[in-house]
């Protein structure tokens, strides 16, 4: 599958009868998010609105698309499968590809500068940037853009998402962390040169952009690669016009600038609904973004998303997540030599923060090992808080079979429920106390974090009148009388079945 733009995306998923067009008048502010909220819950199709209130025709930007990776039936279609391809396969599939890298072509130019705009003339309001939701500080104009940075020692760059507020009309803050993300990790290295760090927001475009912005790609690898090897070809990107790094060529919006560690330049941000379903903390005086340039195409189409899951409403993050954020702890136990691991689900709904492991189960201990694993690399970042492990009788999909191997499996007295204290974690979780949430203070959040170990234990003997196993057999009839069950099914009068 090659790259495709913004444009020809939308053109896909109107194809496939999963684009809705929006073309009464909508507010901008809360109605929006309001409209954006209920499509999620009943699992409609991506919104593109063609009527945003004070963005009439002659405006620098007049439309807003939002849900294009809302349904995992949408994520299968930007991966190149149909809409009913299995969680597994798409895992399997991610997995293989998050190893493979193809470097980006730089080329000359693109429908990206179109318009350059620079100086008094910037103004971010320009484009129907949201309030998405009522509490939010502020309109985010960053809630599902590619923001790129390039570390200064080894110029690798980085992209990610991060979420950035409207601050005045050329500045824009932002959280930004130094401790757990790659972007963060590049301003530290600014700030300790007592220079600003470059970055370049990209605002729509192929939607392998968020998918992988949105993943954390281990350190030392750009995504803009990944992304080549996902699609077959190399990125174009083209170079950025006031700062040192480089954009798709086929974008809708960038914008760049310099982000200062001066606390003298920060701005108040938040609070923003954040991936956890909640209002997350307060407003603070944050690393702020100083716009230095804006281009775009003609006619620009703005993207963003509503962010925050609740249960029968999941956001994009949710969506991604449930794929991305299992194919990369498959491959981090897979490094570590883990043996046994048969799959590997994350509910959509907890976007990553809960995660099931299910094991063909070779020593005592190995949950335990799958555990640390986790924990111990920076993928856990926000993420895997809450580890399961399960064996390979129970489907870790199936809430109803997880949750009978925990009624049944764990003991937790002994070592069925380990406590791991005081670890790095995210500061936006709502159960952490405040002070454990203070960056400032910590550099990252702190979390406890907890392996339920939903195995059969191997400290248990093995028993004759269990035919050797150290657990009782279950309830299910014997093979050989459920095959004459099924033989009789119709004589018994229960075809209809």
């Amino acid at each position: 599958m090659s790259f495709m733009d913004l444009r020809q995306w939308l053109g896909v998923l109107e194809k496939e009868g999963e684009l809705r067009r929006v073309g009464a008048e909508v507010h901008w502010d809360r109605e929006l998010g309001a409209v954006a909220r209920r499509v999620l819950e009943k699992r409609g199709p991506a919104l593109l609105f063609e009527n945003v209130t004070g963005y009439k025709p002659g405006a620098r930007c007049t439309k807003l698309f939002t849900g294009g990776l809302g349904d995992r039936r949408r994520l299968a279609l930007a991966l190149g499968f149909p809409k009913d391809v299995s969680n597994a396969e798409l895992v399997q599939y991610v997995m293989a590809k998050n190893r493979e890298t193809l470097a980006p072509r730089i080329v000359k130019t693109g429908p990206v500068k179109d318009v350059i705009v620079t100086g008094a003339a910037i103004d971010q309001a320009e484009f129907p940037v949201p309030r998405w939701h009522h509490l939010e500080g502020g309109r985010y104009i960053h809630t599902f853009s590619g923001i790129v940075t390039r570390d200064p020692d080894t110029r690798v760059m980085n992209v990610g998402i991060y979420r950035g507020m409207i601050g005045k009309p050329d500045t824009c803050p932002m959280l930004l962390i130094k401790g757990g993300q790659h972007w963060g990790h590049h301003f530290q290295k600014y700030s300790d040169r007592g220079q600003p760090m470059p970055v370049a927001c990209v605002i729509g475009w192929d939607p392998i952009m968020p998918f992988l912005a949105g993943s954390p790609i281990p350190t030392g690898v750009c995504e803009w690669d990944v992304m080549g090897a996902y699609r077959g070809e190399p990125a174009e990107l083209v170079r950025c016009e006031t700062v040192d790094l480089e954009v798709p060529a086929g974008a809708e919006i960038v914008i760049e600038g310099f982000i200062s560690d001066d606390p003298a330049t920060y701005e108040t941000e938040g609070p923003f609904g954040e991936f956890t379903g909640y209002v997350s903390d307060v407003p603070t005086p944050r690393p702020t973004m100083q716009v230095t340039c804006v281009t775009h195409r003609r006619d620009p189409i703005f993207r963003g998303c509503l962010e925050g899951t609740l249960p029968g409403s999941y956001s994009e993050n949710s969506v991604m997540s449930s794929v991305q954020r299992a194919a990369i702890a498959w491959n981090i136990l897979t490094t570590a030599g883990i043996p046994g691991v048969r799959d590997v689900f994350v509910p959509p709904i907890t976007n990553g923060v809960n995660i099931v492991v299910q094991i063909k189960k070779a020593y005592q201990g190995q949950p335990k090992q799958i555990a640390a694993a986790l924990w111990g690399s920076s993928a856990a970042q926000y993420r895997y808080k809450h580890v399961t492990v399960v064996e390979e009788d129970i489907d870790p999909a199936s809430y109803e079979q997880v949750d009978w191997a925990f009624a049944h499996r764990v003991n937790a007295g002994q070592d069925g429920i380990v406590i791991f204290p005081g670890i790095f974690g995210s500061p936006i979780d709502p159960s952490t106390p405040m002070e454990d949430r203070d960056v400032a203070q910590l550099g990252t959040g702190l979390w406890n974090r907890v392996l339920i170990d939903a195995t059969r234990s191997w400290k248990l003997a093995r028993r004759p009148e269990w035919g050797g196993e150290r657990f009782p057999p279950t309830v299910r009839p014997a093979a050989d009388d459920e095959a004459k069950v099924r033989e009789r099914w119709e004589e018994l009068g229960l075809g209809d079945l």
